[in-house]
Formats: structure tokens, C-alpha cells, sequence
């Protein structure tokens, strides 16, 4: 049987977060492994039945316990309900494949089974059971059902989406090409009419691909692999792979193809024009059945814009979009950096809240938009002030949180304060013939002396932030807590 090959690698963009929902995958994932194994290698059909048995048994077993854990957090909720009638939906697929194929050859009936297995995991693994695992998460982070469904929604848009999407089209394809291989290693006759489909993939595929031999000399590619590197046909057969794709460490593929079937990474090569270009290279070893090495096969995927927007995707999804300062969701990470530091190195760091005075009237007054330039010259004065190792966060309309880290002495923290309040309260232009002033009331607490988590540190800094408030405003008080 051929078992060099596997027609569907398992990645790290399918896990979801859940151990036991990736466990079970997983498993999937290898007994459809298997049973292309059997089929390619061209089984009798007692085999290939009692592995498409275990297969569906084990389907089985996974859907009522992935529908425990939904039901656990989305009893009786809408997308569990769907989550179930598409489970009822794939099982009844299975069996009128199988219905339908009952005249044909039990092979013929098994390989239509496995394409609609791959196609149909492939998108309920990154599309339903993703979602699903997001909202989970969520609601075991402390959100409530309305946010974690809103923030999941949000998490499989944009660039979750196009990661999801080039995902399912690589699997697509090196599932197509890798099948191919492996049953024209078998039987090259019984593999020609299929070995033309791989062909019009191998030709018209956007990714980038070639086939090198043991010692990865290439003997074959397709055109997109011609255009990405901007060399000819003529120039590339019989060469090196790495004097084409610079981002290769030959050494290191070498050693890996002692141990390993599949190999994938970011990798950065430079074209025949000397223009660098990001890749996602998937690499399978295909052995004979001694065990030897006889081909390679290279996946190259442009994700030059993938990466821009994945970090554009994060930028957004932690920084406030007006202000461009950090908000409470990479607060709460600087929170945890501040913490370990301060426990480390036996420091304390303090915790400010600071709400602004008079920027209500400011709206009412002279517009929203008058309003959003007060907000910008703020966080612009109070980032001036700070030091490099410091945070300012907008959690709010007009509130702000500082993470004052490594403070020594009390005067230092004092000294910065009062120049902090000294700036803000410097007149602002919001046109050209107008100006307009604001303070800024400042609660503080002090790690570990008021608190030593995030949750009390930012609610012993509200309420002294109330008690400036109370005292006249434009003051700063510490926390009695």
C-alpha cells in the first residue's frame, strides 16, 4: 500500500482553539488519509469497506460530541441548531452516495465518497466548526452571547475570510495533484484520464508549482511558477530549485525529508528582476516503496498581500481608529507585560484613569467633529509625555488608562503627572479663528498596593479618578483602596 503520501496534510490553520474538536479532526483527517491510501494502492473492497466503516462510525461519534460542546455554550441557540441539521445534512449525503453508487465499482463509489469527504471537512472545519469555536472562546473569556457572536462574526470576516479561502484553494489542489501521483505510482494505466485533470490544475493554477528530484533538480513546473520567478521554461528545467527561490535552506529541507512527508512555511525568495516576494510553500516528499526519496513536489503561494492584510486586520483590531492609540483589547495585553515585569523585577508601576474636563460642552457646542480634533490633541500631548516603555490606551468617549511602568520614586510619577496636566489643559485649535480648552481629572493605583490584576487596578483608579472630580477637577488623586 502507498503510505509515503498524504492526500490531506492537517495544518495548523484548522485547529480551532478547542483541544478535544482538534483531537477529533484530526483523527478524521487520518482515517480519510488512510482510505486513500487503500483506494490508491487499489484495495479489495473488504478493505475498503471496513475503513470507510471506522470512517463513518467515527463521524458519527464526533458530531454528537462536538454538538455537546456547542450545546454546553448555545443551548438551543440558532447556529447550533444549523451546526446539527448540517451534521443530519452530511450523514445523509454519505449514504446516498453510497445508494447511488451501488452499481458502480466499490473503488469508483469510494473515490467519489473521498472527494466530497475532503470538499465537505475542508469547509466545515474553517467555516462552521471555526465560528462555532470562536463564539465558545468568546463566552469563555467573559463576553456575553450578543458579543462573542458579534466578535466572532467579525473574526471570520476580512482577512480571517481570505486566509480561509486560500486555504481551502490550496487543499483543493495539492489534494488533486498529490492523488495523482500517488495512483500513477501505482498504475499509470488506470491513472491517464486523471493525470490529464492534474495536468489542466498543475497548468492553470494560480499557485506557483514545480517537481524536483531527490537531489531537487527541477524537472517540471507550470506557468505560473515561469512568470512568479520571470524565468523561461528553458532556463529553469535541469537547474537547482534553490537558484531560483533563494529563501530555501537546502540543508534544512534536506534533514527534514529524513522524517517528514509534508513540510510548509513562509518563505522569502527574489525573482529573476532581483524583487523580493513573500511565499507560502508547501512541500511533499514522495517516496518509492523502499523508502527512498524519488520526487518533490513545491507549492508556492503569493501571500504578499495576505501578510499586508493581516497586518493591517490586526492593527485595526487593537489600536481605537481615532485616535490610533491602543485600546482595552491590547491594554489588557500590556496589563499582563506589566504585571510579569513588575513581579520579575520587584518594581511597581501605576495605573492612571484619566477622564477629561469640559469636552462635553466642546460637543454640544461645537460639533462631534470639534469634539474628535479635542480627542486627537490629546492623545498626541499625553504620548509626549509618556516614555517609550509606557501605554496609553483609549477605553472610552473621553477616558483614557496610562501604564506608567518602572517608576522608582513617587516625585517621578508626580513630575510627570503635572506636566501631563500642564499639557492638556494648553489651548486647542479646532478652526482657524477658534480655540478651546480642556482639563483632565486622574485617578491612580499603584501596583501591587492597590491591586495587583487588571480588574481591580482599573477600578481603584476609577474611583480616585471620581474623588479629582469632586475635589475641582484638573487634579489627580491615589487610591484609598
Amino acid at each position: 500500500m502507498i503510505d509515503s503520501l498524504e492526500l490531506f496534510p492537517w495544518n495548523a490553520n484548522f485547529e480551532t482553539g478547542i483541544s478535544t474538536v482538534d483531537q477529533q479532526h484530526q483523527t478524521l483527517v487520518g482515517l480519510i488519509n488512510t482510505l486513500a491510501r487503500h483506494l490508491a494502492s487499489d484495495s479489495d473492497s473488504q478493505i475498503l469497506n471496513t475503513v470507510f466503516t471506522q470512517l463513518t462510525d467515527y463521524a458519527t461519534f464526533h458530531f454528537k460530541e462536538e454538538e455537546a460542546i456547542w450545546q454546553q455554550y448555545l443551548t438551543n441557540h440558532p447556529k447550533t441548531l444549523n451546526h446539527t441539521e448540517g451534521h443530519h445534512d452530511f450523514i445523509n449525503a454519505i449514504h446516498n452516495l453510497q445508494k447511488n453508487g451501488i452499481d458502480q465499482p466499490v473503488n469508483a463509489n469510494i473515490e467519489d465518497i473521498l472527494g466530497f469527504l475532503i470538499h465537505w471537512l475542508l469547509d466545515h472545519i474553517l467555516e462552521s466548526d471555526m465560528h462555532m469555536a470562536k463564539i465558545v472562546l468568546a463566552l469563555q473569556s467573559g463576553f456575553t452571547l450578543e458579543a462573542a457572536v458579534q466578535q466572532a462574526e467579525y473574526q471570520m470576516s476580512n482577512v480571517l475570510r481570505m486566509m480561509i479561502n486560500t486555504t481551502r484553494d490550496m487543499y483543493n489542489n495539492l489534494c488533486q495533484i498529490t492523488l495523482s501521483l500517488m495512483k500513477e505510482k501505482h498504475t499509470r494505466e488506470l491513472m491517464e484520464k486523471k493525470l490529464l485533470l492534474a495536468a489542466a490544475v498543475f497548468d492553470n493554477t494560480l499557485e506557483s508549482i514545480c517537481i524536483t528530484d531527490a537531489k531537487n533538480i527541477i524537472i517540471s513546473a507550470n506557468p505560473s511558477f515561469y512568470q512568479t520567478t520571470g524565468y523561461a521554461e528553458e532556463e529553469i528545467i535541469g537547474q537547482y530549485l534553490n537558484e531560483f527561490k533563494q529563501g530555501l535552506n537546502d540543508t534544512e529541507l534536506c534533514d527534514k525529508q529524513q522524517d517528514i512527508e509534508h513540510w510548509s512555511d513562509e518563505i522569502t525568495s527574489r525573482n529573476k528582476n532581483g524583487a523580493l516576494q513573500s511565499e507560502w510553500l508547501s512541500l511533499s516528499y514522495i517516496k518509492n516503496n523502499d523508502g527512498d526519496l524519488d520526487y518533490c513536489v513545491w507549492v508556492f503561494s503569493n501571500i504578499a498581500q495576505l501578510i499586508e492584510n493581516k497586518k493591517n486586520f490586526e492593527r485595526i483590531a487593537h489600536h481605537d481608529p481615532l485616535t490610533g492609540l491602543p485600546n482595552r483589547l491590547l491594554l489588557t495585553d500590556r496589563f499582563s507585560s506589566s504585571i510579569a515585569t513588575a513581579q520579575r523585577n520587584k518594581e511597581h508601576f501605576a495605573t492612571c484613569f484619566l477622564d477629561l474636563d469640559g469636552f462635553k460642552p466642546i460637543n454640544d457646542t461645537y460639533s462631534h467633529a470639534a469634539g474628535d480634533l479635542v480627542l486627537c490633541a490629546v492623545a498626541q500631548r499625553i504620548k509626549s509625555v509618556l516614555r517609550n516603555n509606557d501605554t496609553v490606551a483609549r477605553v472610552g468617549g473621553d477616558e483614557f488608562v496610562l501604564l506608567l511602568n518602572n517608576l522608582h520614586t513617587e516625585d517621578s510619577l508626580k513630575e510627570m503627572l503635572d506636566r501631563l496636566l500642564t499639557k492638556i489643559s494648553q489651548p486647542i485649535a479646532i478652526n482657524k479663528s477658534q480655540q478651546v480648552s480642556v482639563g483632565a481629572s486622574i485617578g491612580i493605583a499603584s501596583y501591587p498596593k492597590h491591586g495587583t490584576d487588571m480588574t481591580s487596578l482599573l477600578a481603584n483608579a476609577d474611583q480616585a479618578m471620581y474623588v479629582s472630580k469632586q475635589r475641582g477637577k484638573s487634579q489627580y488623586s491615589y487610591s484609598t483602596k
